[in-house]
């Protein structure tokens, strides 16, 4: 049985994933967090209320902060591990901007160390893997017409996406000097049930149930919307097992590079528009709307990002469920689970 540490274990993202390890593999899941405003343990605790006894006797709940140095206390509890998935991160881009220095300890200071326990307990080679979560908006705004790829270049827009592309780069580094086996993966736009109530589907959907209007973020025109390719946190799941399961033959490029990257990207690009009337359409709602320039007016806000998905493609997989029906999934689910789109 292999031994799966998660770093912000109670956060969005990461609590689906361990939800979709303990269904599709035998697996001990070993949850940290230091519990903030990410990560919520209701998350977890709903999670794991519905698994049987088996399956709740796989998952372990750990409270760190990431900002201090493993402990020899938390060494102990985390024990040997096989795989190390890191999830933990501040990801709000208007906290970013206002706390630039919080942003930068939790995502690069925290993402230091985790790399320095992994390269501990490496000493023995037993380390399978070590995935680093980062984000699309580490590249910045993509033009119409532009996808970008796995190695392409950076240029952040945020002091979020800044410090994610400043974690991606000790990742890289970690593998480079002391040959960790890391995988380091950009998703975008991730979305699905308890996610917290400010983010833009989950918002939606409140303010479409309630009457009121929903913002959309357009270019300085106000005819343009914003458009991303949002992908359900079960497919970001599903591929990352599908990652840890496959044997993948990584060339090394031009430059030397060797730390192997994925973009995991939703099938089609939508706007954030055409977003909203699915949301409507799914309740049975009429839309009622404005577009609003918040990108022109505030700097660190962009309007399209985009990455190719076709390494993903190539190596076999992408979501086998349309965004129409995972859309419609989750506000089927919000409307009967109502306290989760409450603030």
């Amino acid at each position: 049985m292999k031994r799966v540490l998660i770093t912000g274990g109670a956060g969005f993202i990461a609590h689906h994933v361990i939800l979709y390890l303990i269904k599709n593999t035998d697996w001990q899941i070993l949850s940290l967090d230091r519990l903030d405003y990410s990560g919520n343990l209701n998350r977890l605790d709903y999670v794991i209320s519905g698994f049987d006894k088996d399956e709740k006797s796989r998952v372990k709940i750990i409270f760190h902060d990431l900002k201090a140095q493993f402990n020899p206390w938390i060494e102990k509890e985390i024990g040997d591990v096989d795989i190390i998935l890191h999830l933990a991160a501040g990801s709000h881009v208007d906290r970013s901007i206002e706390y630039p220095m919080e942003f930068v300890l939790d995502n690069v200071v925290g993402t230091a160390n985790v790399l320095e326990y992994a390269r501990k307990i490496n000493d023995n080679k037993t380390l399978e893997r070590f995935i680093y979560f980062s984000t699309d908006e580490i590249f910045g705004p993509a033009p119409n017409g532009i996808n970008y790829r796995e190695n392409d270049r950076y240029n952040s827009t945020n002091p979020y996406s800044a410090t994610k592309a400043g974690g991606e780069e000790l990742a890289v580094a970690y593998q480079n000097t002391y040959n960790l086996p890391i995988y380091i993966t950009h998703t975008m736009n991730v979305f699905g049930e308890r996610q917290h109530p400010e983010k833009f589907i989950p918002m939606s959907i409140k303010k479409i149930r309630d009457g009121n209007i929903v913002s959309v973020h357009s270019d300085k025109s106000k005819t343009v919307p914003g458009s991303r390719h949002y992908i359900h946190a079960k497919d970001v799941s599903e591929a990352i097992l599908f990652l840890l399961n496959k044997e993948i033959n990584h060339d090394v490029d031009y430059g030397g590079a060797k730390c192997p990257k994925f973009n995991i990207v939703g099938s089609e690009e939508i706007d954030n528009l055409e977003l909203a009337k699915i949301i409507a359409k799914s309740q049975g709602k009429e839309l009622n709307y404005e577009m609003v320039d918040f990108h022109t007016s505030r700097p660190g806000h962009d309007l399209r990002y985009s990455l190719s998905g076709e390494k993903m493609r190539k190596l076999g997989w992408q979501p086998s469920i349309k965004l129409s029906e995972r859309i419609k999934q989750v506000v089927d689910w919000s409307i009967k689970n109502q306290k989760w789109i409450e603030i």
